[in-house]
């Protein structure tokens, strides 16, 4: 609808109608300016509905002005009036206009780093403001390498957010507790940071996450037991922290789970034999904590194909199990406190590329054939007195 003071313009118009004659027809030149002037406007009103939002602009300007990188020249674009257009890695809806997308990436295929024959490195933290940008749906500030400052806590208050890729700064502080209210969220990457504090309860209450990525913190603390509720997740990987405690059984419940490590923590207690009985798991790394207790041996009949427990406390013997449906491609039970004999069905596994038995008490003679016939002697060392191919004959 035309403004009040536009309808008395045209109006007044419309009561000085005058007409011309042109190739012969009658042309009503009051109707023909009314028309020109509504085209006028609705043409101005239309470059201001496609322009971003002022409060989101001005939300971009603020996070931007925490933020220095010197070398791209990145924000050089963020200039005019229309966020939504050419503002490097930034994007709107293209039906509301409202600031969607931030992705802002360090390390990145872009012709502008190409140019500039560098990868990226910026410094300052991550202003508040972000969160005055209500209909961000993925914020993504990665691989800048001197980002600090804390994680936003405001930011478990937008609702629309299904992405925070945080990856590759110099982040501190904790995962905000209220994680959980972000309903929408479907991956979570705040890994190679200095993240510290606990794992949050709230993380539970994610149903939709399909990509958890805390590796290489400082992040300490149990795994939640309420684990399991992340129905959706494909890609749990929390290695590299201070992770102690058990290692969850809800795990188990988690069908979609394809990738699981929990390597280079301080977990402590047995393997959930569950484990081995996932329907999609296919790597699974253990490796580097305190474990103990035996080999369950789920493991070694299951859908994993990349198992790694090395670097714990396991004890027992390797169980013999092993058959068609064995397929590693590696096998790491390296520095544990395994003994007895290496079971003869492993050589009916359908596939083991990399074998990894060194430093246990294990003992007796090396199985002939597949897959030892491939393996080199460091596969085999520092065990008690395991003897044949590839070590000294028995």
């Amino acid at each position: 609808m035309l403004p009040l003071f536009l309808l008395h313009f045209t109006s007044q118009r419309s009561r000085r109608q005058k007409r011309t004659v042109f190739n012969n027809h009658t042309i009503d030149m009051g109707a023909f300016s009314h028309l020109a002037l509504i085209i006028v406007l609705l043409a101005v009103s239309s470059s201001v509905v496609l322009s971003c939002l002022p409060s989101d602009r001005a939300a971009l300007l603020a996070f931007k002005s925490a933020l220095h990188e010197p070398y791209l020249g990145i924000f050089n674009t963020w200039t005019g009036s229309d966020c939504c257009r050419n503002w490097y890695g930034v994007s709107c809806d293209p039906e509301t206009h409202r600031v969607a997308d931030i992705n802002l990436r360090g390390e990145s295929e872009d012709p502008i780093f190409q140019r500039a024959h560098r990868t990226g490195f910026m410094t300052g933290y991550i202003s508040p403001a972000i969160c005055g940008l209500t209909r961000l749906s993925s914020l993504t500030i990665a691989d800048w390498k001197g980002i600090t400052g804390q994680i936003p806590r405001c930011v478990t208050r937008l609702p629309f957010l299904r992405i925070i890729d945080l990856i590759g700064n110099q982040l501190s502080g904790e995962i905000p507790a209220d994680i959980g209210r972000l309903h929408r969220l479907t991956v979570l990457n705040v890994a190679d940071n200095n993240i510290t504090g606990r794992i949050p309860g709230s993380l539970g209450n994610l149903s939709g996450l399909m990509h958890l990525d805390l590796r290489n913190n400082k992040i300490s603390g149990p795994i939640p037991l309420n684990f399991g509720k992340l129905n959706m997740l494909s890609r749990a990987l929390l290695s590299g922290n201070r992770l102690s405690g058990q290692i969850p059984s809800s795990i188990a419940r988690i069908y979609r789970l394809a990738d699981l490590d929990l390597s280079l923590n301080q977990l402590s207690g047995s393997i959930p034999a569950s484990l081995g009985k996932m329907a999609v798991l296919a790597t699974l790394n253990l490796d580097s904590n305190k474990l103990s207790g035996i080999v369950p041996a789920s493991l070694f009949s299951s859908m994993i194909s990349n198992l790694n427990l090395s670097k714990n406390s396991l004890a027992g013997g390797i169980p013999d199990v092993f058959g068609p449906r064995s397929y590693f491609t590696v096998l790491d039970l390296s520095y544990n406190n395994l003994k007895g004999p290496i079971p003869k069905s492993i050589s009916e596994a359908s596939y083991i590329g990399h074998l990894d038995l060194s430093h246990n008490h294990l003992c007796g003679r090396i199985p002939a054939g597949s897959p030892f016939d491939h393996l080199e002697a460091s596969s085999f060392t520092y065990n008690d007195c395991l003897c044949g191919k590839p070590l000294r004959a028995c």
